[in-house]
């Protein structure tokens, strides 16, 4: 018999993803369980799902979850942090989610310091409800309603989630990631353990962006989208860490 070189992670359940061709919601499903198991935390993990396309990801994950309404994830996962302490608690969000109607939310969630960790799902659109122009989306970019591409001077400029929480002094951890190929998934894989290590440690508040592609919403091919994230969202959403209060104190 053949030697098993690789298995799903114990951290995922055995229900087929829903997501489109060429989203990258898998890959990082697949970081986040991979290191609830190597960080022996899956019995003690509770997630939070968010109104979006990561919807049904209470279906995915192998730990226990709770459904929280649009934008309020993290006020929920405060909730069960707080009532049970011991706890790993994490939400997962994406950029029509935490970006628009959560933004006061993950904005105050930092500013508490409250000992959760967010990933936090960038692919500068709203994906579920049809492709909308988000708070992420760019200058110029195209959408259900912006067709003619977001003006800045009428919609604003799109916000940059990692920097503005970077400032905040309660936040421990943020950094910004993507996971488009095997160099930047494994150091996406690298800094979603490094969030959960700070929670576990009592650092604080800890997010970790990760730029993502939507190539059904995009009008794009799978591969085509991966060109776009590289050419248009890297030079706007630069990928690195953005705090680390562990490297002040002396940690790696």
């Amino acid at each position: 018999m053949g030697k098993i070189v690789y298995e799903k992670s114990k951290g995922l359940t055995d229900t087929p993803l829903h997501y489109c061709p060429g989203c990258l919601h898998g890959v990082v499903h697949k970081l986040i369980a991979e290191c609830l198991v190597e960080l022996d935390i899956l019995d003690k993990t509770i997630g939070v799902a968010p109104v979006g396309c990561a919807v049904f990801s209470y279906r995915y994950f192998n730990c226990d979850m709770h459904e929280a309404a649009h934008g309020r994830a993290p006020a929920v996962a405060t909730g069960i942090k707080r009532a049970l302490p011991d706890s790993v608690v994490f939400t997962y969000q994406g950029d029509g989610d935490l970006a628009s109607i959560g933004t006061g939310d993950i904005v105050h969630v930092a500013h508490r310091g409250e000992k959760i960790t967010t990933i936090f799902i960038n692919n500068a659109i709203y994906g579920m409800t049809g492709g909308q122009m988000a708070p992420t989306t760019l200058p110029g970019q195209k959408t259900t309603t912006s067709p003619y591409g977001r003006d800045p001077a009428h919609c604003g400029m799109p916000y940059r989630v990692s920097e503005m929480l970077a400032t905040i002094p309660s936040a421990a951890y943020i950094t910004r990631v993507s996971v488009y190929d095997i160099p930047h998934i494994v150091r996406a894989k690298a800094a979603i353990k490094k969030a959960f290590q700070m929670q576990i440690e009592g650092k604080g508040f800890s997010l970790v962006e990760v730029l993502s592609t939507c190539p059904t919403n995009w009008g794009l091919t799978p591969i085509e989208s991966i060109s776009w994230l590289k050419e248009n969202m890297e030079p706007y959403y630069p990928l690195g860490v953005y705090k680390d209060v562990s490297a002040s104190e002396g940690g790696n």
